[in-house]
């Protein structure tokens, strides 16, 4: 996993709070990719008149820095060593195939 994520061998690099910090803004992104996806874009939007192109192409770019942002938490957990970074990245793993989903869905919907 270490040569996956470019994390070097040796001494900590950061902190651990440096990850769960990471972990908190990852997961709210992705988070707030879902509740686009699952209640702003299929609910408010035909209630204000919206193009049902518009929440394809605002989740689209959301969902780009959500994936960035879970893969830049599951290198923090493997650099700060945490003794938690395998459930981490599984749970991350998880998140991350669920953003896939959506932004796949959202490039169906745009083509």
């Amino acid at each position: 996993m270490r040569k996956i994520l470019f994390v070097p061998e040796g001494p900590v690099t950061v902190g651990e709070s440096s990850a769960h910090r990471i972990f908190n803004v990852s997961i709210a992104i992705s988070a707030l990719r879902c509740l686009l996806s699952y209640v702003v874009f299929p609910i408010v939007t035909p209630l204000l008149g919206a193009a049902t192109k518009v929440g394809p192409s605002i989740g689209l770019p959301i969902a780009v820095v959500a994936l960035f942002f879970d893969a830049m938490g599951i290198r923090r957990f493997w650099l700060s060593n945490h003794r938690w970074r395998w459930v981490m990245t599984i749970i991350y793993v998880l998140v991350m195939a669920l953003v896939t989903t959506l932004l796949v869905q959202d490039i169906i919907k745009l083509s």
